[in-house]
């Protein structure tokens, strides 16, 4: 049994609860948040023993050994490194940091204190994934990776009307890329690793993050495209491209369903069946490394985060997008 803390008290937390629930070796025994009466609130709930809203109390607390980090992306280096510090692994929801900078020390601050450190990006640690990455030699030369992930935020309608939640909140490091583009973006690091160039576009909104955007990036003999958005709506599915054939993923953030479909017309269902919470996945990952004296994880690994984070710097550079958390 490992006994976690979390830090964050949203839905995302509640969510990833009751998955790691699900894996009979997660007891949850801490929780953090800025303010006590949040803390109190969130430990009633879901029934935790020990609340904190001091972060040096509950980072040096010998009541956890690990913890998820769900806080705004903006306090994600803070809160995990803090942690590692008092000796704890980190399971820190995408995106893992504002920057490369922020990431880097998170590295750094693993390597020094020899704990594991893991981004909790769900969609490739699914069973489908997998199936994605085993089937991919059947397309042939692949030429083309395809993922499309919009969706109209329930918060843009309270944004139009003045009201600027977290979502659209640069100084909290959020944004369509960074809360919907990661999940095109991280697969794409994971299966094909990191582009020679890039070129990105993008909307933003006069709250300073960006509302939606477009990346065409190029791998030499193949490119990638990628489309994300918080204030439109796609039902695109996402599509590897091979000379021999294309692979169909219903959905990159969550792929339920996929298909290789081959040019001579027939079409090979590759998908495999999955619990219905698929935060289960990653929680069992890590649960799993860290029994195991790992560090880090082979899929969501330091260098593919890494990558990923690249990339998507380099975009909100072309795009103009600043937060304050990179001139900090």
């Amino acid at each position: 049994m490992v006994r976690f803390g979390v830090i964050g008290t949203n839905w995302i937390t509640e969510l990833f609860i009751q998955a790691a629930r699900e894996t009979g070796e997660f007891a949850l025994t801490a929780v953090y948040s800025r303010t006590q009466e949040r803390a109190d609130e969130f430990a009633a709930k879901m029934d935790v023993p020990h609340v904190f809203s001091d972060l040096s109390a509950f980072a040096g607390s010998k009541e956890f050994d690990a913890v998820y980090i769900a806080s705004p992306n903006a306090y994600h280096a803070e809160h995990a490194i803090a942690c590692m510090n008092g000796g704890k692994h980190v399971l820190c929801e995408k995106p893992i940091a504002s920057n490369t900078g922020e990431l880097q020390a998170m590295i750094d601050a693993a390597a020094k204190n020899g704990v594991l450190l893991m981004e909790a990006l769900k969609s490739t640690l699914v069973p489908n994934f997998e199936a994605v990455r085993e089937n991919l030699p059947k397309l042939g030369k692949v030429r083309r990776y395809f993922a499309s992930y919009c969706q109209y935020s329930s918060r843009y309608d309270a944004y139009k009307q003045g009201t600027i939640l977290n979502a659209f909140n640069p100084a909290l490091s959020n944004g369509s890329l960074m809360d919907l583009g990661t999940y095109c973006i991280y697969p794409l690091a994971v299966l094909f690793g990191k582009p020679d160039r890039i070129r990105a576009s993008g909307m933003l909104l006069e709250s300073g993050v960006d509302g939606e955007g477009s990346l065409l990036l190029s791998y030499g003999d193949m490119d990638a495209v990628v489309m994300h958005s918080k204030i439109a709506n796609s039902y695109a599915p996402a599509e590897i491209q091979g000379e021999n054939a294309t692979m169909v993923i219903d959905r990159i953030n969550e792929p339920g369903h996929v298909e290789i479909r081959y040019r001579d017309g027939s079409v090979e269902n590759i998908t495999r069946p999955h619990v219905a919470n698929t935060m289960y996945y990653e929680a069992k990952r890590f649960i799993d490394l860290l029994k195991a004296g790992r560090t880090e994880c082979d899929t969501n690994s330091h260098a593919n985060s890494m990558t990923a984070m690249e990339m998507m710097v380099e975009a909100r550079k072309q795009m103009g997008l600043v937060f304050p958390a990179d001139v900090k």
